[in-house]
């Protein structure tokens, strides 16, 4: 029986090793986290850090694995592929993958390859960020160059809260490590985000969406995706052009990509954050309903080496997902959902049992659970995302 390192076993990973276990390969998980929920699911867990690129690397060695997979994870993805690369296992090049999961090697990147990209300084000491308080031309953005979810970003319209801003930053940066940019300024009311899926180095699923935010008490944090996204044919070509681009620049071999783009009022696209990963929030699932595929289990097939043979096509024309959240502290009894928007939803992930600890949703990783909607059309689909609150009902205690 081959073997399958998968790093990380949060609830949003369970999906992959299921997936791995039907598709009939032996499960082995490593996590930091006493309390995963993913070592009760997989066959061998290991109590080891998915970061910790040398303590994997030994357990691969001694499971004599046959693929590593970091599903979902932008801390682990790094780690995935040193180790593959490492053992001569499937993988995309490493060196592209560190590039993707650091957001000042990524501006360079860019920068050095004619993508338009905003003015960006990187800082790896408090002091030296603070001092340059009057040096830049705001509004800019400042956040960690290796979190993901909106972890540690501040966007600054002046200097005022600017160190706030660093230290913020600072404290969710696992490299101490945090980069200030220009403040690009939207054409549209979102970014477009979502998956693309990789295969022989051509993106053959175009997953993108409209990045919904609207109802967060943190308006950077994600609060679901809505397909199709909002670009005219043109744009949404160039769009296409340069995610290809970056793919075939970086020698990205196959796998689940996600990506955060916008574009300007002049028609530049900005790649703004590239994940070399499947989309948290369950963004396959999503995609694997829209196309009609199993993007979780392409993402497992590419991780393994084994050839790729689908024919995405959209089956559901209007399709999105919403974060469910609460906007205060408190314990957790429920969620209400109100019988016009009840008839939309045909998969519900909740994360969150009676008597559990909700905290404000400020972050990704505070999110009570995931919901899952088709619409008739689109006018019904934003009408009703938009009003999303007033179907919802979170009760806490």
């Amino acid at each position: 029986m081959k073997k399958i390192l998968m790093l990380g076993g949060s609830a949003q990973q369970i999906v992959a090793i299921e997936t791995a276990k039907r598709l009939g390969y032996y499960t082995v998980v490593c996590d930091y986290l006493t309390d995963n929920p993913g070592q009760y699911v997989c066959d061998k867990f290991y109590l080891v850090s998915t970061t910790d690129k040398e303590a994997v690397l030994e357990v691969a060695k001694a499971e004599n694995i046959d693929g590593v997979i970091a599903y979902a994870s932008d801390p682990a993805a790094p780690t995935a592929a040193y180790v593959a690369q490492k053992l001569g296992l499937p993988t995309n090049p490493y060196s592209a993958v560190d590039i993707l999961c650091n957001k000042d090697k990524f501006r360079a990147f860019l920068a050095e390859n004619g993508f338009d990209c905003p003015d960006a300084k990187s800082y790896t000491c408090e002091a030296d960020a603070l001092a340059d308080k009057e040096n830049f031309d705001y509004p800019i953005i400042m956040k960690p160059v290796d979190s993901s979810g909106s972890k540690g970003v501040t966007i600054l319209k002046d200097s005022a809260g600017y160190e706030d801003a660093v230290k913020f930053a600072f404290s969710f940066s696992r490299a101490k490590k945090i980069i200030a940019e220009k403040f690009i300024v939207n054409k549209y009311s979102t970014n477009i985000g979502g998956d693309i899926f990789i295969n022989d180095g051509k993106v053959i699923i175009w997953g993108l969406m409209n990045c919904f935010r609207g109802h967060s008490p943190n308006p950077l944090v994600p609060g679901g995706e809505v397909f199709p996204a909002k670009l005219t044919d043109e744009e949404m070509q160039k769009a296409k052009d340069t995610l290809q681009n970056m793919v075939t620049k970086l020698g990205l071999v196959s796998g689940c990509v996600n990506v955060e783009l916008m574009l300007d009022n002049d028609g530049r696209v900005y790649l703004i954050d590239i994940g070399p990963r499947a989309g948290g929030n369950m963004i396959p699932i999503q995609l694997s309903a829209i196309f009609g595929v199993d993007i979780v289990e392409m993402s497992v097939l590419a991780a393994m080496g084994e050839k790729l043979d689908v024919k995405p096509e959209i089956v559901i024309p209007y399709c999105a997902h919403y974060v469910l959240h609460s906007d205060r502290d408190g314990i957790y009894r429920g969620i209400e959902f109100a019988e016009e928007i009840e008839g939309n939803i045909f998969r519900k992930a909740l994360y969150k049992n009676d008597g559990d600890t909700v905290e404000r949703f400020d972050n990704a990783a505070k999110a009570l659970g995931i919901i899952f909607l088709r619409f008739d059309s689109e006018k019904e689909m934003y009408d009703k995302m938009d009003r999303m609150n007033e179907y919802i009902k979170v009760v806490l205690d």
